[in-house]
């Protein structure tokens, strides 16, 4: 079990999971702060935390449109945006368009006027076994081409975007989805310890031993 306290968020129109990670007694990372920035706010002043960096495992707008009200929240400690290096254009001046075609390709048109805000460039690029504190990034391509977990192998916790969910795995038929890239990136993720908590993009926690039973990739 982790021994961290790990608080979980349920924000915006598709019910994304937002995690509070507890990097130290007064710093966290936030992962995936898809939107209600005013709940993600309070939660880390009632924890008495610091906000330090931004996670996202990948770009799409249910985990991303809070972004850019946390920076201006925070701007006179401005935490640090992370994001993999292929899901890049989903932050900075262009966001919008990539927003706009992933929107498009899911529903059929745009209609968050949020994603309007600009969005801020990520100030880390992530790689395959980068570390942020206690985090080793794990890129895991097929959901998006830059979708990405945050493993903390001491705590034996994962968090995996929309790579995994509780019964699931995330839709590739999105742009930058490839059905035979999430099936290697579940493989790799089934090859990890049984043991290791996950805690997903959206629904309930999990772990890999379960699903590893259940989906039998």
């Amino acid at each position: 079990m982790p021994n961290k306290n790990i608080t979980r968020l349920v924000v915006g129109p598709i019910e994304t999971n937002c995690w509070i990670y507890p990097l130290d007694e007064k710093n966290a990372a936030v992962i995936d702060p898809g939107d209600e920035e005013a709940l993600i706010i309070s939660a880390l002043n009632e924890l008495k935390l610091n906000l330090t960096y931004i996670l996202l495992t990948h770009g799409h707008f249910d985990h991303i449109m809070a972004v850019p009200h946390l920076v201006n929240a925070f701007d006179s400690k401005r935490p640090q945006i992370a994001i993999h290096r292929l899901d890049s254009e989903y932050l900075g001046p262009e966001a919008y368009k990539a927003h706009e075609k992933s929107l498009k390709a899911a529903m059929g048109s745009v209609f968050l006027e949020k994603l309007k805000v600009p969005m801020p460039q990520a100030d880390c690029l992530l790689e395959e076994g980068d570390k942020i504190g206690n985090l080793t990034v794990l890129s895991l391509p097929g959901h998006t081409q830059g979708s990405a977990a945050f493993w903390d192998k001491d705590e034996g916790v994962l968090f995996t975007g929309d790579t995994l969910f509780e019964g699931a795995y995330g839709r590739t038929d999105l742009p930058g989805g490839n059905e035979k890239q999430i099936y290697e990136s579940l493989r790799r993720l089934f090859a990890m310890d049984e043991n290791i908590k996950v805690y997903p993009g959206h629904g309930e926690i999990t772990g890999i031993g379960k699903e590893k039973r259940s989906l039998k990739i």
